[in-house]
């Protein structure tokens, strides 16, 4: 049993995990850079351990120093939330080699999956060699093969923005993962981004809970997600969920995962990718199934076995992430105290309380707001008004982006918007307000 339990992480998914680890009544402890020193999921946890800098590839990426605060605080076991060192093969080992409970698939299946190019073809699917590609194979997206949040990734329409491209992609990607490595796939412009959340024991069983969709999207990173995703028909789902199980299977999984596809206006489904961790929209599966993931994935790691089927599903939910940016301004983080932040009548996943500074270091994401309904329709209802509703008192959100990108005409019709959604409705969406309130992006000080 898991009696102590750090998490190699920060923020808003930090809290989370303490949350359960609440419930379940284990002690938390959080790891925290100098930034960070006063955090509130610094706050909220039992203990906490200094990693000394600012700099993620000083703190948060040192997996040594991860290491060595969880065995200085009498910790048992490390949860590596998302990001980070949440999918470091290398990072699992040494936790295992320390005598913890790795709260994480085995390293040998985040290995087998670190690698998209990898995971492709352990499913038979073959990545494009960006270095033979033809006019005929345009328009493509090129990706990391290492990593994701959107970092290394270009489209391409024309050979003769090719060698640029790659240049470019390859040199971020070195940057953000220290791998350089990039492939290529045919680019869908009009592409739904559907995934399928897993979550398997060691003991053979494999569920798959359900879908999601997340097509829209801000520079290839989720901004508004749902589940289940709408308009699908049985036997797609029945495919997709078939793909997701098979490679869970080829790898020996255990623990919460997700297989990501692209589908086309056509119906047919392309593997992405498989992420080997927890993700950001998981709470959108836990509502519609009545799950704590968080709970489940400690339990598995504690060796329990899972039911042999999963529980059914209810309603619809849809998760908006609020981000401190601003949309207006080719989606510019935004920094300051966060005088106020109260979003009513749905769930909040968040980092930040009144009175946070909001800082440079780490990512702008605020927080996930998640509303759950009998219905896709009431669900969007629901949250678009509870934004619309929400204390957001400090730096320029992207809380006016939200309501009304919830309220869009493609987006209420199920299934229809697409990853380009943004790309053909940004500007509308960010149009001057009504009654000269500005520009439609999360006025500072937004609120009733």
């Amino acid at each position: 049993m898991i009696e102590t339990l750090l998490v190699a992480n920060r923020g808003e998914i930090a809290c989370r995990v303490f949350r359960t680890c609440r419930d379940l009544g284990i002690r938390t402890v959080a790891v925290h850079s100098d930034p960070d020193a006063g955090a509130l999921h610094v706050r909220e946890a039992d203990a906490a351990v200094r990693l000394p800098g600012a700099a993620p590839a000083d703190t948060y990426l040192r997996g040594d120093l991860v290491v060595a605060a969880a065995l200085a605080a009498g910790a048992d076991a490390v949860h590596p939330g998302y990001g980070f060192l949440s999918e470091s093969a290398a990072f699992a080992r040494e936790v295992e080699a320390a005598g913890l409970t790795w709260v994480g698939p085995p390293p040998g299946a985040v290995e087998a999956m670190a690698s998209k190019t990898r995971a492709k073809r352990l499913l038979g699917v073959e990545p494009l060699d960006p270095d033979a590609l033809t006019e005929a194979d345009l328009p493509v997206l090129v990706k990391a093969a290492a990593g994701g949040g959107g970092r290394g990734m270009r489209v391409v329409r024309e050979m003769a923005a090719l060698p640029g491209e790659l240049a470019a992609a390859r040199a971020e990607a070195l940057a953000a993962f220290g791998d350089g490595e990039v492939f290529a796939e045919p680019y869908l412009e009009r592409g739904r981004h559907v995934e399928v959340q897993l979550l398997a024991d060691a003991h053979g069983t494999v569920w798959p809970l359900g879908t999601r969709d997340c097509s829209l999207q801000r520079r290839h990173q989720k901004v508004v997600e749902e589940a289940p995703a709408p308009g699908l028909p049985e036997a797609l789902v029945e495919e997709l969920y078939g793909t997701a199980v098979r490679a869970a299977r080829a790898v020996g999984y255990r623990g919460a995962g997700t297989v990501e596809f692209l589908v086309g206006p056509d119906g047919t489904a392309h593997f992405l990718e498989m992420n080997t961790r927890l993700q950001v929209e998981h709470p959108v599966t836990e509502a519609v199934y009545g799950v704590d993931l968080v709970a489940l994935q400690l339990r598995v790691a504690e060796g329990a076995a899972l039911p042999p089927e999963p529980p059914a599903p209810r309603g619809h939910a849809v998760e908006a992430r609020l981000y401190a940016e601003d949309p207006a301004r080719s989606f510019a983080p935004q920094t300051g105290t966060l005088h106020a932040l109260d979003v009513p009548g749905v769930r909040l996943d968040t980092g930040y309380a009144a009175g946070d500074a909001v800082g440079v270091h780490y990512d702008a994401l605020l927080a996930k707001a998640v509303a759950h309904a009998p219905t896709r329709a009431e669900a969007l209802r629901l949250l678009a008004r509870a934004l619309e509703r929400a204390r957001v008192h400090g730096p320029v959100t992207n809380r006016d982006l939200l309501v009304r990108s919830l309220r869009h005409p493609e987006f209420a019709e199920p299934g229809r918007a697409d990853t380009g959604f943004y790309a053909r409705h940004l500007d509308a969406l960010t149009a001057p307000l009504p009654g000269g309130h500005g520009r439609g992006r999360g006025r500072r000080g937004a609120g009733p």
